[in-house]
This record gives structure tokens, sequence and C-alpha cells, in this order.
């Protein structure tokens, strides 16, 4: 059974009565997608990831590397243990990408410019 047809005068039936008329953002471009840089087959499972708050180890770790280095910028000068603390992070995060090999990935490659634009750095 199609049901094309169906959803097709439904949705002319609904234009006939207005009911599309006063939606927000009518007119205006879609917003685009802020995980358009994923790869398709990578996209769903950030996205379950992103809406449930949690990050990969990796990802949570080069924010706090970021944070760190906007801290110790704005300070203008640092104390020993806030370098540690930076430097260990780098190591860390090294690391993991050493093991999980993405920089030798063809999407890491593909995607890397667009995920370092995005996030500024």
């Amino acid at each position: 059974m199609d049901f094309g047809h169906l959803i097709e005068e439904k949705i002319k039936q609904s234009i006939k009565q207005g009911d599309f008329d006063n939606l927000p953002g009518k007119g205006k471009p879609l917003p685009k997608d802020e995980l358009s840089y994923v790869p398709d087959e990578l996209r769903n499972s950030y996205r379950i990831l992103k809406n449930a708050n949690m990050l990969p180890e990796e990802m949570q770790l080069k924010k706090e590397i970021i944070q760190l280095e906007e801290l110790i910028e704005e300070k203008g000068d640092s104390s020993l243990d806030e370098k540690q603390q930076l430097t260990e992070k780098k190591i860390r995060f090294n690391m993991l990408m050493e093991k999980k090999k993405m920089q030798s990935s063809p999407a890491f490659k593909r995607y890397s410019s667009k995920v370092h634009r995005k996030l500024g750095w």
C-alpha cells in the first residue's frame, strides 16, 4: 500500500487551511547542521552523545586544554601548577590520538580543518 498519495493530499489540505502560514522561521534558510563536518557514518552517534551531554574523552580533553590556555592567556602569567596541568592534558590527548590512530584516518584528514575552524583553533 502506497501512503505517499495520502500524505500528499494531507499536506495540500493543510496548506489550503493555512496551517503552515505562521511557522517560526518562515521564509528564512534552515539553520546549518552543526555536525555537518562529521562523516555520515558517525553523525548519528555523535548527535546521540551530544544530546546526552557526553563528549568522547579526546574531545573533553581538548576542551579542557582550550580552557586552560585561555585562562593562562587571560592572567598573563601562569603558575607552575597550571603549566603542568596543561602539559599533562596535552600529553594525554596526544596519547589518545595515537592510540586511536585518528590522524592516519582518511576521515580525520578530510574533516580536521573543518573541525579546527568550527572550534576556533
